[in-house]
């Protein structure tokens, strides 16, 4: 059985950094693209970042040149590294991945790890 264990959150003062991780175990045959999505209370989950098996980013315009992602494929983990945080990040931030497993291609969720940015 895959899962998505994540960890580093916590709560932060505006302007700090966090580096959040996000490692995929079980029986994994390859795996996609990899993502980072949060969901503040009273709001939608939305992407914040995503990079796919060949290194491609992409990234939300509000976190752009904020934050980064990466990913080593060796460790079946991505990273997201969160610089100049902000009060608005303040969120539940889950780790999303397209896996090939014993269960054929599926999609990935973890359990969420809370960010909290105080100003």
């Amino acid at each position: 059985q895959v899962q998505l264990v994540e960890s580093g959150g916590g709560l932060v003062q505006a302007g700090g950094s966090l580096r959040l991780s996000c490692a995929a175990s079980g029986s994994i045959f390859s795996i996609n693209a990899m993502g980072w999505y949060r969901q503040a209370p009273g709001k939608q989950r939305e992407l914040v970042a995503h990079i796919t098996s060949g290194g491609r980013k992409n990234y939300a315009d509000p976190v752009k040149g904020r934050f980064t992602i990466s990913r080593d494929n060796a460790k079946n983990t991505v990273y997201l590294q969160m610089n100049s945080l902000k009060p608005e990040d303040t969120a539940v931030y889950y780790c999303n991945a397209d896996i090939n497993g014993n269960e054929g291609e599926r999609d990935y969720w973890g359990q969420g790890t809370q960010v909290a940015v105080s100003s």
